[in-house]
């Protein structure tokens, strides 16, 4: 398999994404700058954390309009897996890849935590290594995660098992308490109704390697693998 990381003006988290990939789990991964036209043929894309553009309008809203974008876009109508992550998340909304928004946190206030998740469905390509209902731990570091979709749009993500992470307590349990940033229904991370876009808040990056602390991230990509 070959996998390419996105690189935007801005991004941050590209090394680390690439480093998993290419490092840890040895597989052949190239950058993806964003004014390229071409996707050199690999078979999953990787939108990573950081910024883009600036963040100039809206988290996103510019980095929608790139090169790049255009290529993801029509790989993933193709079938093509897409993981976007924070930035990547707020990326894929308003390229519509992903349906609702990523707002503002609740408090107004950058957020920098480790909350707790709970895997809601192994129906995805970057969570079927996991267990439903199996609770990781994965840090956050965002001041606009607060997930939100019309009531419409929430019935179908929930009818449609769309929902593939939420926030929760130590336990299991989600609760107001829980949720970090306002996001409704302590949503997390999302895919489409195929299962091959999921966007995600949360950096499993960050927890992929033993050295780290934890490993609970490194099942996002392993599921690819799978």
């Amino acid at each position: 398999m070959k996998i390419g990381v996105v690189v935007f003006p801005g991004s941050n988290c590209d090394y680390d994404c690439y480093y998993v990939l290419s490092q840890i789990l040895k597989v052949e991964t190239v950058f993806l700058w964003h004014k390229d036209h071409d996707l050199q043929g690999v078979q999953a894309v990787v939108l990573p954390g950081g910024f883009s553009y600036g963040d100039y309008l809206r988290c996103g809203a510019i980095a929608n309009f790139s090169p790049i974008m255009a290529e993801v876009r029509r790989f993933a109508e193709l079938g093509g897996s897409v993981l976007g992550i924070c930035n990547g998340f707020q990326i894929l909304t308003e390229s519509k890849l992903l349906p609702g928004v990523l707002m503002r946190n609740k408090s107004l206030k950058f957020i920098c935590d480790t909350p707790y998740l709970r895997v809601e469905t192994k129906h995805s390509q970057f969570s079927k290594s996991y267990q439903v209902g199996q609770v990781l731990q994965i840090p956050i570091a965002h001041m606009e995660g607060n997930y939100f979709i019309e009531a419409e749009g929430l019935k179908r993500l929930e009818d449609n098992d769309q929902v593939v992470f939420r926030y929760v307590n130590a336990t299991g349990e989600a609760t107001a308490e829980s949720n970090p940033n306002g996001a409704l229904n302590n949503i997390a991370g999302i895919k489409n109704e195929q299962g091959n876009v999921v966007g995600m808040m949360p950096h499993p990056e960050r927890v992929s390697e033993s050295i780290l602390g934890s490993v609970d991230g490194i099942k996002v990509f392993e599921s690819l693998l799978s």
